[in-house]
């Protein structure tokens, strides 16, 4: 084995993808790339280690331990990972959300997850809860006043018990008079919606002047709602 490359470099390519399976597998939380690349590669090449390596090794050898290498290698072991996965008929596979890597039930297994979480999900986020957050993922940054008047209702304790679920996070203040505080939706909520990133919220239609609360708009809230949840419920 060649002792100026991380140990993860010295693996051949099963035990690569045995070990980066494992330690997706283990992960509470979303791993991305840029994550595994600290936990498998920079963390395991000490200080004193690199600086040897960039003093006596040539460029093509340390081009395999840049992030933007390893970060091909990770997506294409990943491939190959959920390759045998889904050849040996297993009901599982490593998806990206939330903008990075998380093991997940395939998606014709769907109904029978249905069945299990529902009626948790259900008790988790009431539907003023979800209409609240559907507007502030569609909206955001958007401030609390802004949610009450598209609402027509107080907002306060909807949106501290959003905030205290990491659903919503605070991202600054409004030029509004008062300076209010504005929310933003947070990976958590990526990741609970199964979302790569905003951009695969459900684009139903254009929510144009929300603050124009009519029968319509009530009408595009309960849909969003609906699209939200399918996946997730």
């Amino acid at each position: 084995m060649d002792n100026q490359k991380p140990l993860f470099l010295q693996l051949n390519r099963q035990e690569q993808k045995q070990a980066l399976e494992a330690i997706i597998f283990a992960s509470d939380e979303v791993l991305s790339n840029k994550m595994l690349y600290q936990m498998l590669i920079s963390q395991d090449w000490g200080a004193e280690e690199k600086a040897s390596a960039e003093k006596n090794l040539g460029q093509e050898t340390l081009a395999s331990v840049d992030v933007n290498d390893a970060e091909k290698l990770f997506e294409a072991l990943i491939e190959e990972i959920n390759s045998e996965l889904a050849e040996s008929g297993r009901p599982y596979q490593i998806i990206q959300i939330a903008g990075g890597w998380q093991f997940a039930t395939r998606q014709e297994y769907g109904e029978l997850i249905l069945r299990l979480y529902k009626n948790k999900a259900k008790r988790r986020l009431s539907n003023a809860s979800l209409e609240t957050l559907a507007i502030i993922a569609y909206k955001q940054p958007i401030s609390k006043p802004e949610i009450e008047k598209i609402r027509g209702v107080n907002s306060n304790e909807i949106v501290n018990s959003l905030l205290d679920k990491g659903l919503i996070k605070i991202v600054g203040r409004s030029d509004a008079l008062g300076k209010p505080l504005v929310y933003g939706t947070t990976e958590e909520f990526l990741r609970t919606f199964g979302l790569y990133s905003l951009e695969e919220l459900p684009k139903l239609r254009e929510l144009e002047d929300m603050s124009a609360m009519d029968e319509d708009s009530n009408k595009t809230f309960e849909i969003i709602v609906d699209e939200l949840t399918i996946d997730w419920i």
